[in-house]
């Protein structure tokens, strides 16, 4: 707590106050406690997912309160922030997410492949495909480019079902579900929604009739070439210490409440950051990832609580599971939101179900900054209904 109190490194000052829920007191630091540049960490952390944290927040709780060797867990791992960052701070990723895109996502950055292996594995591939096509996509993609993402997912779904799926199909996998939509020509579709979220066919026809667009044909393998590179520019140096201790990882695809993956009391860190409330809709912003790896996105469990309490029984159930896996003196760092427009404080909805799983609440932390994004395609400002601060339940087990 002194060193948050003391925190100044980029040039404010920690406000310290507190929050008291059922008669328990819990200290709040407010302050920025890591950057704000929207581009910051290693090169392989450069792949959108819908409400992800950035590498500087798990950073900031690994380097303090875990050591080199010690197992990180992120329980709900989206794109894996938390597990890359713990391999790369020599510390053992442990991620679990209900949806199977994210293990998709995370074990390549985790193994990645080299860049003339993967070009030469781009070069090889037959991407034409002849059969039949879902013409509600080409409000997306030019008839050329859906045929050759035709043959692009055949090929993964066939290498994957044989098991011959290797680090470089695995690699190609993971960048073609990063450059499927996206505002620019490095991607793969017409001018859309950011890449983090896919629009519906009918949404699309929208967007394409506002700015009189139509699909662009776009070349499939310089694009998967340059992301790659771009992905894999500051790997070399840290390749072999990274795969060291990502060899010891464990990736997990189910219910944050059932890990049985992991031994009790294995993990000394829990850094992550659970869906809030039912404020983004995973399911749908990602239904063009998951059709492209053969993930029916209506199928996965999803945690959509629509009421404070039913997301503190949702937790309360994941946070059972972490007590068992957390090692005594091992922490929980739980970022959480301020939804609904202030109204909502999930941290003082996880308080006290985290202290009735058999967590000591040490304190919240409040990462203040300012910043806005912009949707162009719509002329939407989501900075109006969004969240600007990281709320940060930290936890210990006693």
């Amino acid at each position: 707590m002194g060193e948050l109190r003391a925190f100044d490194e980029f040039g404010t000052e920690t406000i310290s106050d507190h929050v008291t829920v059922d008669g328990h007191r819990t200290e709040t630091f407010t302050n920025e406690f890591w950057t704000s540049k929207q581009r910051e960490g290693h090169s392989l952390h450069e792949v959108s997912y819908r409400a992800c944290f950035k590498p500087s927040l798990p950073a900031f709780f690994i380097e303090r309160l875990s050591k080199p060797g010690d197992l990180v867990l992120d329980p709900f791992m989206g794109r894996g922030t938390t597990a890359l960052e713990a391999s790369l701070r020599s510390r053992v990723p442990c991620g679990n997410d209900v949806n199977p895109l994210s293990e998709m996502l995370v074990r390549p950055r985790l193994f990645p492949p080299s860049l003339t292996a993967v070009h030469e594995r781009i070069d090889s591939l037959d991407l034409w495909w002849s059969g039949d096509i879902d013409k509600d996509l080409l409000v997306f993609f030019h008839p050329e480019t859906l045929r050759a993402l035709y043959a692009m997912r055949a090929y993964f779904l066939r290498r994957d079902e044989a098991g011959e799926l290797d680090a470089e199909d695995d690699w190609l996998r993971m960048v073609c579900v990063n450059r499927l939509t996206g505002h620019s020509n490095g991607f793969f579709s017409v001018y859309t929604l950011p890449p983090n979220q896919a629009t519906s066919p009918d949404g699309q026809r929208r967007i394409n009739e506002k700015r009189k667009q139509v699909p662009e044909q776009r070349d499939i393998g310089p694009i998967l070439k340059k992301k790659s590179k771009a992905l894999l520019s500051d790997v070399q140096p840290l390749l072999g210490s990274q795969q060291e201790f990502a060899s010891r990882a464990v990736l997990m695809t189910g219910s944050a409440a059932a890990m049985p993956q992991l031994a009790d009391q294995s993990v000394q860190l829990v850094i992550t950051s659970p869906p809030f409330l039912d404020v983004v809709q995973y399911a749908s912003d990602n239904w063009l990832r998951c059709w492209f790896c053969g993930i029916d996105a209506k199928a996965v469990p999803m945690t959509m609580a629509r009421t404070v309490e039913a997301w503190q029984q949702s937790m309360y159930e994941a946070f059972v599971e972490l007590f068992r896996v957390v090692r005594s003196g091992g922490y929980v760092a739980f970022e959480v939101g301020e939804v609904r427009k202030g109204k909502v404080r999930l941290e003082e909805a996880a308080l006290p179900v985290a202290r009735k799983a058999g967590f000591v609440p040490e304190l919240v932390m409040i990462n203040a900054q300012n910043f806005t994004k912009t949707a162009n395609c719509w002329g939407v400002d989501n900075n109006k209904g969004g969240t600007n601060t990281n709320r940060i339940v930290v936890l210990r087990r006693p």
